[in-house]
């Protein structure tokens, strides 16, 4: 049974695992954002725990992969496991509005570990996830994805997604083309 849970010290050895396998829970960052999980694991667990749950977006501005930083909104991430970490998958927002800035590619992004991917994790925790999203009282949900990657369009059209248009990306990602999908809530 897949479910996503919140992180927490008892999961930990198994997530960073997975990041010493050579999974990224950042599909666009990837190797750097492994990199700097393990280090900031290293520094102090309690600290990295505390920092993937931050509703109140309190937390320290976000590095673009440009290089630029960008306030932190609201948001939150869980972790999908199945008694060990299957990945990772985020939620955030902009309080009192469905928009999201420019530089935020989505509301949810997630990422499963290649060795458990095809199973139906991503599309079970995403339905998980929208849950959560509804709690926040938003209307629907964006979720981006590049055009060649079918399985994460399966996984949100299973989810009652569609799609809605391309686009191309913030100069700070790249500015690659990309496809918007909306799920209402």
């Amino acid at each position: 049974m897949v479910e996503i849970v919140k992180p927490a010290l008892e999961h930990l050895p198994s997530y960073k695992a997975a990041l010493e396998r050579g999974w990224s829970p950042d599909n666009v960052r990837l190797e750097e954002a492994t990199r700097e999980q393990l280090a900031a694991i290293e520094q102090d667990p309690f600290a990295f725990l505390a920092g993937l749950d931050d509703p109140g977006g309190r937390g320290l501005p976000i590095t673009l992969p440009d290089g630029t930083t960008v306030p932190r909104l609201p948001g939150f991430r869980r972790w999908i496991w199945d008694g060990e970490a299957a990945g990772s998958i985020g939620f955030r927002w902009q309080p009192g509005t469905a928009a999201l800035p420019s530089h935020v590619l989505g509301h949810i992004g997630y990422a499963v570990v290649p060795w458990k991917r095809g199973r139906g994790y991503a599309t079970e925790a995403l339905r998980l996830m929208l849950d959560e999203a509804r709690a926040v009282g938003l209307p629907f949900v964006e979720i981006t994805a590049k055009p060649q990657n079918s399985a994460s369009h399966k996984v949100i059209l299973a989810n009652g997604g569609r799609h809605v248009g391309r686009f191309f990306e913030d100069a700070a990602y790249g500015g690659a083309e990309s496809l918007r999908f909306r799920i209402d809530l």
